[in-house]
């Protein structure tokens, strides 16, 4: 079996970083969610901290109802400052994107439209409010 020589290895990355736009990766590790496989509803959406991620039946098309109180219970995934979703994140169904909270001004991430949110009443890798009150963990 051959090596590859330097020149043949510049010209396979340089073709490999140009199928990739720049910072596409970098700015898709910032996105504030991971998942875990629940044995119950298979893989599911969650924060940087394994909490799941529900979405509310009551907010469509990137419409926030959940504020207030609400917001305290069910508490709101917020992008960083800086940081762009992708629409399409690997490893992960659906599109992605944020919405702009009409309480605070910052923006939350969505998933398919809908604004996600984890629960305060639930620990890593747990699901517990699926189906509560239009309540729904996001399945990927």
């Amino acid at each position: 079996m051959r090596r590859p020589t330097a020149v043949a290895l510049a010209g396979l990355i340089a073709a490999t970083a140009l199928s990739i736009p720049a910072g596409a990766s970098a700015q898709a590790n910032k996105v504030p969610i991971s998942s875990f496989q629940s044995s119950q509803f298979g893989k599911v959406l969650a924060d940087k901290k394994g909490q799941a991620l529900y979405y509310w039946n009551k907010e469509t098309r990137n419409r926030i109802r959940c504020t207030g109180s609400c917001a305290q219970a069910w508490p709101v995934i917020y992008v960083p400052k800086g940081v762009t979703v992708p629409r399409r994140i690997a490893g992960y169904k659906g599109v992605f994107g944020t919405v702009t909270r009409p309480d605070n001004g910052r923006r939350q991430l969505t998933w398919n439209n809908r604004p996600v949110y984890s629960y305060v009443n639930e620990g890593p890798r747990e699901v517990k409010c699926n189906n509560v009150d239009k309540w729904f963990v996001v399945r990927l």
